[in-house]
């Protein structure tokens, strides 16, 4: 199943970096299950980010704390 693109948003770290991310979206979500398209997040760089809950983000790898920037 191929992911698309959906948003993209800017995060910052604790020493006030900032990091383009990308949200991708499942192309087909799985009506048949009545489940919800599942969102993924990635670096403009291609590292994986994880969605800790409302604004708050991690990279995947380092671990590094991010936060949107709004």
């Amino acid at each position: 199943m191929a992911s698309v693109l959906v948003g993209q948003f800017h995060a910052r770290d604790a020493e006030g970096r900032i990091y383009p991310v990308h949200e991708f979206r499942e192309s087909q979500p799985d009506e048949a299950d009545g489940k919800e398209p599942v969102s993924t997040y990635r670096l403009a760089i291609g590292d994986r980010v994880t969605h800790l809950g409302g604004d708050e983000f991690e990279l995947l790898q380092s671990g590094i704390k991010l936060t949107r920037v709004v």
